[in-house]
C-alpha cells in the first residue's frame, strides 16, 4: 500500500497527463520510421522509440512538478488536495524531483540523436519560462502560445527527428496544425482555475472574457487547422490520404460545445470534461496521422 509521501510524489507528476507525450510521440515516431526508413519496427521499438517517448514524458512530468511548485498559492485556493498544498510533499522535495526528471530526460535524449536533444532542450526552455520569471503563464495570450508551441510544433518535430528529416513539408505542416489546435484547446485547462488564477495574478482567456467568450475566441484555433487540410493538400503540403484528418473538425467543435455547456470538474483528471475531450481529439489526430502515413 502506498504511503501518503509516495502517493504525493506520484501525484506531483500527474500520471494521466503523461499519456499525451507517450501516445503522440510513439505515433509520430512510427510514422517517421515507416516514411523514412526500411528498418523493422520491432528492432528499434524497445531501444529507440520507447526511450525517446519516455524522455518526452519525463520532461512533461518535470514541467508538471515545476508548475505545482510555482503555483502553490493558486493550488491552495483551487486544488488544495494536491500533494504540496496538502503537505505530503515539501517544496524542496518537489524541486529535487523536478530537477531529476529534467536531467534524466536530457540524458536519454542525448542517446537518441543530436537533433532530438536540441528539441528536448528547446521544450525545456519553454516549460521553465512558462512557470518561472518572466513567468509567461501569467501573461494573457502568451500563456496560450507558450503551451501550443512546445506541445504541438516542437513535440511533433522532436518525435519525427528520431528517424526522419525535420526540414520536410510533412512534419512541419502536421506540427503547425497541432500547434494551432493546442493554442486554442489549451484554455480548457483554465476553466476550473478561473477564480484562483484571477486572485493570484494569472490572466487567462477564461478569467478575462468569461467561459463563453473565451470559447468563441478559441474556436477558430481548434477548427481551422483541420478545416484547412483540403487546401494544404491542394497546395502540395500534404498527400491526399490526410484529408481524413479534416473530420477532426467534428470532435473539435464538440470540445467548444462542452466548454460553454459543461464546466464541471472531472476529479480523476483534475480538470474539466472539455479538457479531457480536447486531449482525446489530439490523440486521434496523432493516431490518425500515423495510420494514414503507414497506409499511404
Amino acid at each position: 500500500m502506498l504511503t501518503s509521501k509516495s502517493k504525493g510524489f506520484i501525484d506531483l507528476v500527474r500520471p494521466f497527463t503523461l499519456l499525451a507525450p507517450i501516445i503522440v510521440s510513439i505515433c509520430i515516431m512510427i510514422a517517421s520510421l515507416i516514411y523514412n526508413s526500411n528498418e523493422n519496427l520491432s528492432s528499434v521499438f524497445w531501444f529507440v522509440v520507447l526511450p525517446a517517448s519516455i524522455s518526452l514524458a519525463l520532461l512533461n512530468g518535470a514541467s508538471n512538478a515545476l508548475n505545482q511548485i510555482t503555483d502553490l498559492e493558486t493550488d491552495k485556493l483551487s486544488k488544495p488536495y494536491r500533494s504540496i498544498p496538502r503537505g505530503d510533499v515539501k517544496i524542496s522535495e518537489a524541486t529535487i524531483i523536478c530537477i531529476l526528471l529534467y536531467l534524466i530526460s536530457i540524458v536519454i535524449s542525448l542517446m537518441i540523436n543530436p537533433i532530438f536533444f536540441l528539441f528536448v532542450s528547446l521544450i525545456i526552455i519553454f516549460t521553465v519560462t512558462y512557470s518561472i520569471p518572466p513567468r509567461l503563464k501569467d501573461k494573457l495570450y502568451f500563456n496560450m502560445v507558450w503551451l501550443g508551441i512546445p506541445r504541438g510544433l516542437l513535440g511533433i518535430l522532436a518525435s519525427w527527428s528520431v528517424f526522419g528529416n525535420i526540414i520536410h513539408p510533412l512534419p512541419i505542416t502536421i506540427g503547425i496544425i497541432a500547434m494551432v489546435y493546442l493554442i486554442g484547446g489549451s484554455i480548457t485547462k483554465d476553466i476550473t482555475d478561473a477564480k484562483a488564477d484571477k486572485l493570484t495574478g494569472t490572466k487567462t482567456l477564461i478569467n478575462t472574457y468569461g467561459v463563453r467568450n473565451a470559447a468563441m475566441i478559441a474556436l477558430p484555433f481548434m477548427i481551422f487547422p483541420f478545416a484547412f487540410i483540403p487546401m494544404l493538400i491542394h497546395a502540395g503540403f500534404l498527400d491526399f490520404q490526410f484529408i481524413f484528418l479534416s473530420l477532426l473538425v467534428i470532435p473539435s467543435f464538440f470540445v467548444f460545445y462542452l466548454m460553454i455547456r459543461d464546466n464541471t470538474n472531472v476529479n480523476r483528471l483534475e480538470n474539466s470534461l472539455s479538457w479531457a475531450f480536447m486531449y482525446a481529439t489530439y490523440f486521434l489526430f496523432a493516431f490518425g496521422f500515423s495510420i494514414l502515413t503507414i497506409t499511404g
